[in-house]
């Protein structure tokens, strides 16, 4: 590699570890001029890269945000965290893929030989999770458009389809977006409804964003202690939890049981018995919850998960004993 070139990539690292460098510090670490480094920086300048220059007595350089992407320069550990990162948007199903692969391809193109083996070295199996319908995901670009507004404080306007029928739209929402979420694959924005004068989650794929967009605001304060309780609560059956709690003693460990249960409470009561706390939309789907778990339990309470259990062993009775077919 030329002198120069090599300079320059080490230039360029430089000024990407800090944000302010004096000229003469960086002359003294990279061991040249300050008139050299003065050429070096207009070099960079004309490759593209964004540098400011402080003037008088104490300036120096600055690389900042620009208008295009210039060549990057990462080190190792950087560069085979970037390519794992876009290995796994690959499979991520978010619209992106196409977009991943083709910049996980030119990266690997120009990696060294030694960064190359350790990336194809990390070998996964990305496994969908069954469904009976593959779940509808958000354009790229609406995503991104959704990310920009939620950046920049701009009330956003946009056609909603609503459940069950695309084409009925209703009039065009505005909303004070506040952030932009996943859950269980899917993509949700949160914010305040102008209109309904209320929080509201919506679904990405369901948005269509109006250009222009509306006035900035101030941020509201999200209740049930930020986004992620907010969110949660929602799909809890509202800022309570789920409607339907109950407590169960079941026959197996407690670490067993809480690799399955995400928002339930295990506590172990003995070496192969926990306790599970865990909640539902109804007592019914409670109850076959509890009975996955494939193992003999005690109901602790409420008398309607036990109604509940009830209910459901007099059903599978009767569908023993039924006609097959």
């Amino acid at each position: 590699m030329p002198k120069t070139s090599a300079r320059l990539l080490a230039l360029l690292s430089l000024l990407q570890a800090r944000r302010d460098w004096p000229g003469a510090l960086l002359a003294e670490r990279l061991d040249i001029s300050a008139r050299t480094v003065r050429r070096d920086i207009d070099r960079l300048r004309e490759l593209g890269y964004p540098i400011h220059t402080a003037k008088g007595p104490d300036g120096g350089y600055r690389l900042e945000a620009g208008t295009q992407l210039p060549p990057l320069l990462f080190d190792d550990d950087q560069a085979v965290a970037l390519a794992v990162a876009l290995r796994i948007a690959t499979t991520a199903d978010a619209g992106i893929e196409e977009g991943a692969t083709r910049a996980l391809n030119t990266i690997r193109q120009v990696m060294p030989t030694r960064l190359r083996h350790r990336i194809d070295s990390i070998g996964f199996t990305s496994v969908e999770r069954p469904s009976l319908q593959r779940i509808p995901q958000a354009d790229s670009s609406v995503l991104a458009a959704l990310s920009v507004a939620v950046q920049v404080r701009e009330v956003l306007r946009f056609d909603y389809q609503n459940v069950g029928d695309a084409s009925n739209l209703g009039p065009p929402r505005r909303v004070e977006p506040h952030n932009l979420v996943t859950w269980s694959g899917r993509w949700y924005l949160v914010g305040w409804d102008l209109d309904r004068d209320d929080w509201r989650i919506y679904r990405a794929d369901r948005i269509t964003p109006k250009i222009p967009t509306g006035p900035r605001f101030t941020p509201r304060e999200l209740p049930e202690g930020g986004v992620a309780g907010f969110v949660t609560a929602k799909f809890q059956g509202g800022s309570g939890g789920w409607p339907c709690r109950g407590e169960v003693i079941l026959d197996l460990p407690a670490a067993d049981v809480a690799r399955f249960t995400h928002d339930g409470i295990v506590e172990a009561v003995g070496e192969d018995r926990c306790r599970l706390v865990a909640g539902s939309w109804s007592w019914p789907a409670l109850a076959a919850r509890i009975g996955r778990f494939d193992a003999d339990f005690e109901v602790v309470g409420p008398p309607e998960l036990e109604e509940a259990f009830e209910r459901l062993s007099r059903r599978y009775a009767r569908a023993m004993r039924g006609p097959i077919g």
